[in-house]
């Protein structure tokens, strides 16, 4: 399915999310150093998992909202919303009002409207591409998304450091400018799908209560639960990409010469250095992730599991034993291969041990790896001064390995049930 036969929902979506996204990726890499600077690094984490609570109620309720108000309403809602949250956190950085509260509350809600526009978002490519071509459109928004990591983090690493204001302001306009655009040129999609009215009946609190009873199924699918449990110990490494490992460039990587020709040189600081390695991530994830899917897809699948912590386990390793830039540029192309080991494969694991009638719900409770890891991730911030950053890097290192252990008693456990059942 071309792009130029998709509906012109999705056409505006593509352009203006895009838009967004780079606009978005330019400063939010700096934001964990820019709230360790003004908090402290305990407080800065503490606060940031506070936020991220709020950030997963508003998930949870994301579905019920674009049920109940319709995909274009929640969506145009969202991105003004997170728009205007943008823009009180580039007043709260501006030459007239330095106030880090204001910013970090005004950040808080941009996330809670986030949270709100991604399950609209998905639940209208649902509503307006058939099933044989959901994978395809979805892989184009995925890989606008990596594009976005590319780009972003480099024109942060050029500006953000003297010109966060200014980023803030571009980033807050492009949200408004995107709710405009979905409101004028998009129209309601949910109205396609005859049941949406179905799944809306009762308060919203009876919705959250039912979503939370689903997600008990976890107790009881002991493949599952490891599944979930490996996934959350190994997302403990993954999530610090935009969290302790910003923070320890800024601390501990200083000004060096990363090209020089003569008696021209190009020289980086931490910051600096984190926006190029974080646009190496997002370049080779957009550049290898469908080659690298296919090589996977010839190995064991246990194999790739296990194999994916444990490289996870070494590229944190190596961050913690350099300082030089070119040294953490190879850090971050091991990090980003354990990356992409695993990016073809969670869902298939799950679409296979999951009973056919409950497939939705092992789905929807398989996001727990993401959310519980993304809630607890940001404590790494104040462990390094509780116990410094070579002692953080080693329990993330240990939590590494402990995933992988639990991959292995996983299909372990898979497989004793996979017997049981043919017997």
């Amino acid at each position: 399915m071309k792009i130029r036969d998709w509906d012109r929902n999705l056409k505006v979506r593509l352009f203006g999310e895009a838009l967004m996204n780079i606009s978005f990726w330019m400063f939010f890499p700096f934001l964990a150093i820019y709230f360790a600077d003004e908090f402290g690094k305990d407080k800065a984490g503490l606060l940031l998992v506070f936020s991220q609570i709020f950030s997963v109620i508003a998930n949870l309720m994301g579905g019920y909202c674009a049920d109940k108000f319709g995909r274009k309403r929640m969506m145009v809602l969202s991105a003004i919303g997170q728009g205007l949250s943008f823009l009180a956190f580039a007043a709260a950085s501006s030459p007239w009002l330095d106030s880090p509260w204001i910013g970090f509350l005004s950040f808080s809600i941009a996330g809670i409207f986030g949270s709100l526009y991604w399950p609209a978002s998905q639940a209208m490519v649902a509503d307006v591409v058939k099933e044989k071509d959901r994978s395809h459109v979805f892989a184009i928004f995925y890989t606008s998304i990596n594009i976005a990591v590319v780009i972003g983090p480099i024109i942060g690493a050029i500006f953000y450091a003297k010109h966060r204001f200014e980023l803030l302001l571009i980033t807050g306009m492009i949200g408004i400018l995107l709710g405009l655009l979905l409101a004028k040129w998009t129209s309601e999609t949910a109205s396609l799908k005859t049941s949406a009215d179905d799944s809306v009946d009762g308060k919203w609190y009876y919705f959250l209560l039912n979503q939370l009873k689903d997600y008990s199924l976890i107790a009881k699918d002991k493949t599952f639960l490891l599944f979930i449990v490996a996934g959350v110990l190994a997302g403990q490494t993954f999530m610090q990409l935009d969290l302790l490992i910003p923070v320890y460039m800024k601390d501990l990587v200083k000004d060096q010469t990363m090209f020089s020709f003569g008696n021209w040189s190009f020289r980086v600081g931490g910051e600096q250095a984190f926006g190029i390695v974080l646009a190496e991530n997002g370049f080779l994830v957009a550049l290898l992730t469908v080659s690298v899917t296919r090589w996977m897809n010839r190995w064991n699948e246990r194999n790739v599991f296990i194999i994916s912590s444990i490289v996870y386990a070494v590229a944190i390793i190596l961050f913690s034993q350099t300082v030089w830039i070119w040294g953490i540029i190879l850090a971050m192309a091991v990090f980003t291969f354990a990356e992409l080991m695993g990016a073809g494969i969670q869902q298939n694991f799950v679409s296979k041990i999951a009973p056919e009638h409950m497939r939705g719900q092992y789905f929807a409770a398989a996001s727990l790896r993401f959310t519980i890891s993304r809630t607890i991730a940001p404590l790494t911030i104040p462990m390094t001064v509780w116990i410094g950053y070579n002692w953080t890097f080693i329990v993330l290192f240990l939590l590494a390995l402990l995933s992988a252990a639990i991959y292995w008693l996983m299909f372990a456990t898979y497989e004793k049930q996979a017997i049981h059942k043919e017997s």
